[in-house]
């Protein structure tokens, strides 16, 4: 992968570059402000961007609102968003464009060097790769209807693993369930969901996103 790191801070950007280096991908770019995670994305167009919340000038948005600038230019760019805090509105604003191709991590709960570069992978392809600490705060706003209602208590949980980026056979794992057995309950969510037939990673994100409330599944897929 070409990869664009965005963090102000220079030994966890220049310990990041490493890491993805050592995993055989190519850091493109390393930068550290807004301006500059702005122009990186738009011009070199990577395959993944890790970026972070508060860069300079301000220490306010600017990474989170220049992932969202370039999306707007790239739909679909692959972001991997690495932060000490979750800044609902605007996670949810990354969320709702459909796309998918979005991670959310917190940088106090990256454990290792696998963990982190799972989550890249997770974003490259188009998928999410969500912290449960911040599916836990996005789900804390009213919503307007709750798509949900339908699904079994085991269903949610298996979405709520789906929404962390696992696949199928790593839901399997932590549920200790069969393979099988999760492929019959993405089936029935995607159905519940009215997520009509379609890719099988695209159908994954809306699910998720319906699960956050961040998109009406009965607008999708029609």
């Amino acid at each position: 992968m070409r990869v664009v790191v965005a963090e102000d801070l220079f030994l966890l950007r220049d310990g990041m570059v490493r890491i993805v280096e050592a995993h055989g991908h190519t850091v493109v770019a390393a930068v550290d402000t807004g301006p500059a995670t702005l122009d990186a994305l738009l011009t070199l167009r990577p395959d993944a961007a890790i970026v972070d919340v508060r860069l300079p000038p301000t220490f306010s948005d600017e990474g989170l609102q220049a992932a969202l600038a370039a999306r707007r230019e790239i739909p679909g760019l692959p972001v991997l968003i690495l932060s000490q805090h979750v800044e609902q509105l605007y996670a949810r604003e990354l969320l709702a464009d459909g796309h998918g191709g979005i991670g959310y991590q917190l940088k106090d709960r990256v454990l290792d060097a696998g963990q982190f570069m799972d989550a890249l992978g997770r974003v490259a392809e188009g998928g999410t790769a969500l912290d449960p600490t911040v599916v836990a705060k996005l789900l804390g706003r009213p919503k307007r209807a709750d798509p949900l209602a339908t699904l079994t208590e085991r269903e949610r949980s298996v979405l709520a693993l789906m929404a962390e980026g696992l696949s199928n056979t790593a839901i399997a794992a932590r549920l200790f369930l069969s393979e099988g057995a999760i492929s019959k309950y993405t089936t029935t969510i995607f159905a519940k969901l009215g997520l009509a037939t379609d890719n099988d990673t695209n159908r994954r994100v809306r699910a998720v996103l319906a699960y956050l409330g961040a998109d009406e599944p009965s607008d999708q897929g029609r």
